[in-house]
């Protein structure tokens, strides 16, 4: 990499704002169109928002814990940023794109994480399956289902009791939340490139809404979803602590 130009953004609590602060005065906070790396201040909410925010700019993005959880961020520590941001190791992801029907309107939205149906209602949802086309299963009696990608496997995925999946595993985790019926479906692992397609079933009686991380669109018919492999977001990790070793890691915490 050329000379590191770092922009800084931060979420809204008092720590990052400070470390925003402290940042720019030692190493500059240049504008984001004179800036080749993003330093993100904050936890994993503000990671993935600054990953939608910057989805059509070429920059890869170095975060630092200064949140809660900080399972997308690097350990925060002012001294050496370039030469960290230097040393760091890339992993690249690609996110879903979500096509949503309702009665009026077509959606369409990006999920990094994942791409959720959840019921409106008191009512259970019901939902039917098609999968590169095919029908896999009829009927989905739930709370909801969802699609993950393997930087989402350890978020509501894991949640849901979904599987964690390392991000060379070339798979999408589909997973049911509170399944009725059928009872013993716990889901399904999908190839990462094929195209999935749920139907919500008795729409009018049981609303769904579907919800691409945190973009949610209500009363939906049904909902297709792939993987986008025209977009390539880049994440920046100290070696030590990549996002592949951490989500292996997580499969062995109890």
């Amino acid at each position: 990499m050329n000379e590191i130009k770092i922009h800084i953004v931060a979420s809204n609590n008092l720590i990052a704002k400070k470390a925003k602060i402290n940042l720019a005065k030692i190493y500059k906070n240049y504008s984001i169109g004179k800036a080749n790396t993003i330093v993100a201040l904050g936890g994993d909410g503000l990671m993935l928002q600054t990953l939608h925010d910057n989805i059509d700019r070429d920059l890869p993005i170095y975060g630092m814990n200064r949140g809660s959880i900080g399972f997308l961020m690097n350990k925060y520590n002012e001294k050496n940023l370039l030469k960290r941001i230097e040393r760091s190791t890339q992993t690249n992801l690609h996110p879903l794109k979500m096509k949503a029907k309702s009665k009026k309107k077509i959606y369409t939205s990006q999920a990094i994480n994942e791409v959720s149906l959840l019921r409106e209602t008191y009512q259970a949802a019901k939902l039917k399956i098609y999968i590169d086309g095919k029908e896999r299963l009829n009927e989905l009696v739930c709370d909801g289902l969802l699609l993950s990608t393997p930087a989402g496997s350890t978020a509501y995925n894991l949640s849901a009791h979904g599987p964690i999946l390392p991000l060379t595993s070339n798979l999408l985790a589909l997973t049911p939340i509170s399944a009725f019926r059928p009872r013993r479906w716990k889901g399904a692992l999908l190839p990462r490139n094929v195209k999935v397609k749920i139907v919500i079933l008795e729409k009018n009686k049981r609303p769904v809404s579907a919800v691409a991380d945190n973009s949610e669109f209500r009363d939906v018919e049904y909902v297709e979803i792939s993987e986008n492999r025209d977009i390539q977001l880049k994440m920046l990790f100290d070696p030590k602590t990549n996002l592949e070793e951490r989500i292996i890691n997580e499969q062995f915490i109890y």
